[in-house]
């Protein structure tokens, strides 16, 4: 009988008769054990060890390490030092404050009355709304309040900056907008002195 309950025409044995399985000669593997049985040790067999090594080959494993390093561990790589990066994904809205992102990506809506970052990088689809103290950003969306650049902002084609502008360089690409009050920062981050 087959698993489906048919009868077997081809000759092929039922299931649950044994059948004795050959095994090749050159291949360096025990023969299978049924639960139970002695250990290959007790049956006179020597007990399979790591293979031969060829002749000339070099060794391996901590001896081999140069300098000797045998008994000690090789420290990790460091990796190279990440940001803290929040981003606020394409359809989420955030209103509070940020504290401790070093960067901030806005791809949905932001609502904060002062946030502090590194960098500030506001997407073609993102919106942010409040006040912002970074030394670097980047609006391809709507920025919409007081933004404080203390080294480059940088208006994409299809960003729109409503409001106060402060900043240590500018940089406006054909189609960024600026509308409001606009102050170039001096060296020291400080709006310049006016003569007068």
């Amino acid at each position: 009988m087959s698993i489906f309950g048919r009868k077997k025409e081809d000759g092929s044995p039922e299931m649950g008769v044994a059948v004795a399985a050959t095994r090749d000669p050159e291949v360096a593997m025990p023969a299978f054990r049924p639960a139970g049985a002695a250990p290959l040790a007790a049956a006179g067999a020597a007990p399979m060890g790591p293979p031969p090594k060829p002749p000339g080959a070099a060794p391996v494993g901590p001896a081999a390490l140069p300098g000797g390093a045998a008994g000690r561990t090789l420290a990790p790589k460091p990796l190279p030092e990440e940001r803290r990066t929040l981003v606020v994904g394409r359809g989420i809205s955030l209103q509070g404050t940020v504290s401790d992102a070093e960067r901030l990506v806005v791809e949905g809506t932001v609502e904060s009355q002062m946030i502090h970052a590194a960098e500030l990088s506001v997407a073609q689809t993102g919106v942010f709304r409040g006040e912002v103290q970074v030394e670097d950003a980047e609006i391809a969306g709507l920025f919409d309040g007081t933004i404080t650049a203390k080294g480059n902002l940088v208006i994409r084609a299809t960003g729109k900056v409503n409001g106060v502008a402060k900043y240590r360089h500018l940089s406006v690409e054909g189609g960024g907008q600026i509308m409001g009050r606009m102050e170039m920062l001096a060296e020291g981050g400080a709006p310049p002195e006016q003569g007068g």
